[in-house]
């Protein structure tokens, strides 16, 4: 079978979370954006830990609530500022985790995502003793990613590198991107939303489609290790201009700059402010690559915006908060039944039927690959443009790697 599965979520006791951020609202809204499977992100904090327990249990590593299945998971961030995902098998091995580590961490109880005075290394050496899967969260963002401080995989999780099975790619980067680095052609690609809110233009952003036999923690395992004839099929997620990391750019008036100019200037924007690496500058560092190397077990990466997006530039509105856009949102939803189907799969013309010409003009333009994306960078999102005459600083979202159905998959 396949399954949709957000593996990397927050929940409202991380910080700058939405207090919206519950396990009900998640298990509502994950299948109307096409979601089988989320993580529960936050696990080691005793009051989200509290909530997730209120799922009915399906075996040790799996719990469902209204039909939305749920697998245990958490990000810490270590001594290094390095974030790193952990799956983890049943309760027991969050608890013994939480044991290990709880002299090392000053905010374990009050912050969803911890702060532990551990290396990688440390960290991976008790996943592995507990059976709790570890790999680096958003592996390429200039704030606190792995290659953010660390020159290869060696370097953070030391003789336990090669207990590392996937790689998460974060917003701003791609597989494109990433096979362009030799060390990750092992590792499995999770594409994930690192949600803070259960708004549609945050949660499910980015997914990853596996072929497993059941949707469980023990087959989710398998497929991220790639084994039993388990597997990812397919990453989605944005287009990485559109992640806030992508290009270098002013962390305070956003200014874009190329990585000969940011070097030139010492890293110091014209406003006075600090220049921050790019995903795409710093890859171009590290990579082993000049073209990327597609390993055999890769799979394809399909570019998927939010549908809330396509409708507020369909009304014209500069963001997708807003009640009319939560309207449209919603009659569509409700007539197809996720945004998946809407955005890549349903007909057009029975589209129209449901929703105003702009909105349906807006999803053939994404489908039609006509959609212009303007690159983000310095903590600013890019942007998404409906095709003009005067669109500035046009990226183009093409065909390469954006095939347009999911039902192919």
């Amino acid at each position: 079978m396949l399954i949709n599965a957000d593996l990397h979520i927050h929940s409202r006791y991380s910080g700058a979370t939405s207090e919206k951020m519950t396990i009900a609202a998640l298990s509502v809204e994950a299948p109307r954006k096409g979601i089988n499977v989320m993580a529960t992100g936050d696990c080691l904090n005793g009051n989200w830990l509290r909530e997730i327990k209120t799922c009915t249990v399906i075996d040790d590593g799996t719990l469902e609530m209204n039909k939305t299945r749920f697998i245990l998971s958490t990000e810490v961030e270590d001594a290094t500022r390095v974030h790193h995902l952990l799956y983890f098998p049943s309760f027991s091995a969050v608890e013994s985790f939480k044991e290990h580590i709880k002299s090392k961490s000053k905010n374990l109880e009050t912050d969803g995502r911890p702060n532990v005075n551990m290396n990688g290394m440390e960290l991976a050496s008790y996943a592995k003793d507990v059976d709790a899967l570890i790999g680096p969260a958003h592996a390429f963002t200039p704030w606190t990613a792995l290659y953010a401080y660390h020159p290869n995989l060696e370097s953070c999780y030391g003789d336990l590198t090669p207990y590392i099975s996937f790689v998460e790619l974060g917003l701003s980067a791609d597989t494109d991107y990433a096979d362009t680095i030799q060390e990750l052609s092992r590792l499995t690609f999770l594409t994930n939303s690192d949600c803070h809110s259960p708004h549609p233009v945050r949660l499910a952003r980015e997914f990853t489609r596996f072929e497993v036999h059941d949707a469980t923690f023990a087959e989710i395992k398998k497929a991220i290790q790639r084994t039993g004839g388990n597997k990812p099929v397919l990453n989605v997620g944005l287009p990485p201009q559109e992640g806030k990391y992508n290009e270098s750019a002013c962390i305070a008036c956003f200014t874009h700059y190329t990585l000969d100019e940011a070097v030139k200037r010492r890293w110091k924007c014209s406003c006075g402010k600090r220049i921050k690496k790019g995903v795409k500058d710093r890859i171009g560092e590290i990579a082993t690559f000049k073209e990327p190397r597609h390993p055999e077990h890769r799979p394809p990466y399909l570019y998927l915006i939010p549908l809330t997006e396509m409708i507020a530039k369909a009304l014209g509105q500069h963001t997708p908060f807003t009640q009319s856009v939560s309207k449209y949102w919603d009659e569509l939803i409700s007539k197809f039944g996720s945004e998946i189907t809407v955005s890549l799969d349903a007909d057009l013309r029975e589209v129209a039927q449901v929703t105003i010409p702009a909105i349906t003009d807006a999803i053939r333009a994404f489908r039609d690959h006509k959609v212009i994306i303007i690159p983000g960078g310095g903590g600013k999102y890019g942007t998404i443009e409906l095709p003009t005459e005067d669109a500035i600083i046009p990226v183009s979202l093409g065909p390469k790697n954006s095939q347009s159905s999911l039902l192919d998959y």
